[in-house]
């Protein structure tokens, strides 16, 4: 019988990556659809969101998975801020939300020029500060996550200045913002458009922005990279800038300049991902009812 690979070293750059003596570790399996991993290193835990059961789990070595938070809004993405507090987003409330360490929570931002957002789905912390998250329409079309409800708004992307509490449109021609993440150097966003959930054929790329001087807009938008099998999702850079990308066959590692180094194997399609671990080098790995982890050789740069 011939022995299913792990991964596939597509440029010889990527063999270096990979740890052969490193096996794919399955850390939870009784979840709906996991999504939203963020990872504290002060206490060793990763959390994520258990998006159709409107729970945010929280997993710690040694002592598996618990309940962090129930229910939780029907929590999609989370980061944390510069202060390190927890920054979530909410399709039930349609909202941006911080949740300080004592459980206390304050809405951010929840409209744009009187009008709800709509579902905000992944959110990111630039180093001034600044807060960017996607808006789509995916978590309000279905009960599933978090309740049919209509837009007011169209898909877009936003940076929320919490030192003045403005909101800023700063990409409005998505279909479907999804995931999202900065560079090392946070001269470039890197976004996932995965179009219109109900389509046909979902958009499967990964586009990318430059930052004008400032910092606070985005310009020359392109096509980064087309993902298949599968469509974009979550994602994250290492300090490298290499981008490590969910897909329909696990995780795909791809080079700044839009060429693909290279896949590891998942036996479940990967939704999202982020790295934690002692030294930022332990991938962890949202695969529908799934929570695996699995040791890189790369280490990852996105905040925290």
């Amino acid at each position: 019988m011939n022995e299913v690979p792990r991964h596939e070293v597509i440029d010889p750059r990527f063999r270096s990556f990979v740890l052969g003596n490193a096996e794919l570790e399955l850390l939870f399996d009784q979840a709906r659809w996991l999504e939203g991993p963020v990872w504290f290193a002060d206490h060793r835990s990763l959390l994520a969101s258990d998006l159709p059961n409107d729970r945010v789990l929280c997993w710690r070595e040694g002592a598996g998975v618990s309940v962090h938070r129930a229910p939780a809004g029907y929590a999609n993405g989370h980061t944390r801020d510069r202060e390190g507090r927890l920054l979530s987003c909410s399709h039930q409330h349609r909202d941006i939300r911080r949740i300080e360490p004592d459980g206390t929570e304050t809405v951010l931002c929840d409209r744009f020029e009187g009008r709800r957002l709509n579902s905000p789905n992944d959110i990111v912390v630039k180093r001034d500060g600044t807060v960017w998250f996607t808006d789509p329409h995916y978590g309000i079309q279905t009960d599933y996550e978090g309740g049919k409800q209509t837009p007011e708004l169209p898909p877009r992307v936003y940076r929320f200045d919490p030192r003045d509490a403005s909101l800023t449109v700063v990409a409005d021609d998505f279909e479907g913002p999804n995931g999202l993440c900065f560079s090392p150097d946070e001269k470039r966003l890197y976004v996932a458009e995965s179009g219109d959930q109900f389509a046909a054929e979902p958009r499967r790329h990964l586009r990318v922005f430059d930052l004008d001087d400032d910092g606070a807009r985005l310009v020359d938008g392109r096509v980064f990279h087309t993902v298949e099998p599968g469509y974009a999702d979550g994602f994250r850079c290492d300090t490298e800038g290499h981008v490590w990308t969910g897909a329909g066959d696990g995780v795909h590692c791809i080079h700044p300049s839009g060429a693909l180094l290279g896949r590891i194997f998942v036996p479940h399609a990967v939704a999202n991902l982020c790295f934690g671990g002692r030294h930022r080098s332990r991938l962890f790995l949202c695969a529908g009812q799934r929570l695996f982890s699995l040791a890189v050789n790369q280490r990852g740069c996105q905040w925290p």
